[in-house]
């Protein structure tokens, strides 16, 4: 799923149409790899992401919101400096080679008319984002490179900007169908996916697979293998390739699994996956990339964010895992408690047999049915009466720890089971208010020290908000504070009330008003709970619904706590199609 130099190729044709000649309004920086140019042009205006991270470098227009942090980083400040309002020039890439030359006309500090190019190279974890002065010299970067990290191409402030090493790939805008396909079969590689690869310059591995599923329907074919009619079909390919680039004529796709979820994506339609997968197409290749990355980076860019209550909340649950273990244990041992009971009567009972000193007896069990005897052992320290009060002390003391015991388990698992509920929450964060939130409750819980505990509180965020097909509005909690005011402030007794089956997850409400609530919004509002939870990625997920008149907090509950009784229990398979299409609100 790497984004390669022919598509960057259709990426810059589209900025190029789009943007050419806009002008810089804001330049933020959401993330360390991450940079975000609000641009505005005559009749519109929009945002252009530049991202170097290692698993999803790109550049594309986004509409997503992107949060940015109180201080802007040290290479956003570089950036508005040299940028400011800057006039977006020329849009340039070399070949096909998988780097995009965004030059910008401003004024510098003499009040010169200088350009100022970014330079942004999408090559995996060596992708960088670097800011080149009007003189070809770096200015700097968005991971600089020293001599210790690399001995073969350096990015440093101060240093002239030279591009990576040649890998001398024939580029399908220079060369013709027939010298590609001589180049192909003259690779020393055998594989012909990997022949492809090695020849022509802007291929990614998917593309090269898939022109070797068109020739000879094998991802794997060897060279040698190929039939005459294999050839013609490669040569086919090969052309139409080449026009496509040539004529801009991709279309951006993307490669769903049975899951929904996207697989791969490419400017071109991709059938080496057979019918297991599904082929969607997208209405432009920023919006192909702006869905495909959506999910993911929201999930790493929340993680990276809320990495310290992660950490907290693993810890936690690995110290309340342990206690549990050991509590248990300690039951169990309680288990054997009558016998001690037994052996203090016994004991009472054969007293004028005993006598101090002796170590261990042997008396008859008057509690067998069958007349067994039982061996009892001594401390021939004590009398027989104070060796029979240690065993009736002993036995207290067992059926004590049984009770308290059952009691500290019990808290355990509801406290695990709180925790568990904390980190569901954190994996669905979306925004820092969500995120601040959650950081508030651990401290009101003790989880967390330092910080707003007892004073005001933060701004309190929103459930998110559904409409179904019957017209029924359907709320989703998406932490615990949010889930508590859903259900136990802002609902009425009438409305219905959905939670998964066991399974930590959202606070779900079907607001009734007065109405009965049709099966279809039913089903729906059970597939957004569903998917709301921690049983997202599973197959068929049982889902509680019920009146909010049968749900109850109990007494010294937790944050988002709660039991309820008198409901029913639907099955239903998460589908984040369906609830991305029901979704009106999204704070």
């Amino acid at each position: 799923m790497a984004l390669d130099g022919i598509f960057l190729h259709f990426i810059r044709q589209e900025i190029e149409q789009v943007a050419r000649d806009a002008r810089i309004d804001k330049i933020h920086q959401p993330t360390r790899e991450e940079i975000v140019l609000s641009l505005r042009w005559r009749g519109g205006g929009g945002k252009l992401l530049l991202s170097a991270g290692a698993n999803s470098p790109r550049v594309h227009f986004t509409k997503e919101h992107y949060e940015n942090p109180a201080q802007p980083p040290m290479f956003c400040m570089l950036l508005r400096k040299h940028l400011g309002s800057g006039r977006l020039a020329a849009v340039r890439q070399l070949g096909l080679e998988r780097i995009l030359y965004l030059d910008f006309e401003t004024v510098n500090e003499m009040g010169d008319e200088v350009t100022v190019t970014l330079a942004v190279e999408i090559m995996g974890r060596y992708s960088n984002i670097i800011v080149i002065g009007p003189e070809g010299k770096i200015i700097d970067a968005i991971k600089r490179v020293d001599d210790q990290m690399s001995g073969v191409r350096l990015v440093l402030p101060g240093m002239r900007y030279v591009l990576p090493p040649p890998q001398h790939k024939l580029s399908l805008l220079e060369a013709g169908p027939e010298e590609a396909l001589a180049k192909i079969l003259d690779s020393p590689q055998p594989v012909l996916q990997k022949a492809v690869m090695q020849a022509l310059q802007g291929v990614s591995p998917l593309v090269c697979r898939e022109i070797a599923h068109f020739a000879a329907r094998s991802t794997d074919c060897q060279k040698q293998d190929l039939s005459a009619y294999a050839r013609d079909k490669l040569r086919y390919m090969i052309n139409s390739l080449s026009e496509m680039v040539r004529n801009g004529e991709g279309r951006p796709c993307i490669v769903k699994g049975a899951d929904g979820k996207p697989v791969e994506f490419s400017f071109m339609e991709i059938h080496q996956y057979g019918l297991s997968y599904t082929l969607h197409t997208a209405g432009s290749y920023s919006e192909l990339l702006d869905s495909f990355y959506l999910e993911r980076e929201r999930i790493t860019r929340m993680r990276q964010r809320g990495h310290d209550l992660l950490k907290l909340l693993v810890n936690i649950s690995d110290r309340i895992a342990r206690k549990l273990a050991l509590q248990r244990q300690e039951l169990a041992d309680c288990a054997d408690r009558e016998s001690l009971k037994i052996r203090g009567d016994l004991l009472s009972s054969y007293l004028h047999e005993l006598h101090k000193g002796m170590k261990r007896v042997e008396l008859l069990n008057y509690y067998s049915e069958n007349g067994e005897t039982m061996e009892i052992e001594l401390d021939e320290a004590l009398t027989p009466v104070q060796n029979a009060q240690k065993y009736y002390t002993e036995y207290r003391k067992a059926a004590t720890a049984e009770k308290m015991l059952t009691q500290l388990i019990r808290q355990g698992e509801e406290e695990f089971a709180y925790i568990d509920s904390v980190f569901d929450a954190l994996t669905r964060v979306t925004t820092e208010a969500e995120l601040a939130e959650i950081r508030a409750e651990l401290r009101e819980q003790g989880y967390l020290k330092g910080g707003r505990k007892n004073g005001k509180p933060g701004k309190a965020t929103k459930p998110q908000k559904y409409l179904s097909t019957d017209g029924f509005v359907i709320y989703c909690g998406k932490n615990n504070k949010q889930n508590d005011r859903l259900t136990l402030k802002d609902s009425k007794k009438q409305d219905i009330w959905l939670h998964t089956h066991n399974i930590p997850g959202s606070h779900t409400v079907v607001v009734s008003e007065g109405r009965e609530v049709p099966d279809a919004t039913l089903e729906q509002a059970a597939v957004i709970c569903a998917y709301n939870s921690k049983a997202r990625d599973a197959g068929q997920v049982p889902v509680d619904f019920t009146e909010i008149r049968n749900v109850k907090k109990p007494q010294g509950a937790k944050c988002g706590m709660v039991i309820y009784d008198r409901y029913q229990t639907v099955f239903v398979k998460p589908d984040a199609e369906l609830v991305k299409s029901l979704l009106v609100q999204k704070d």
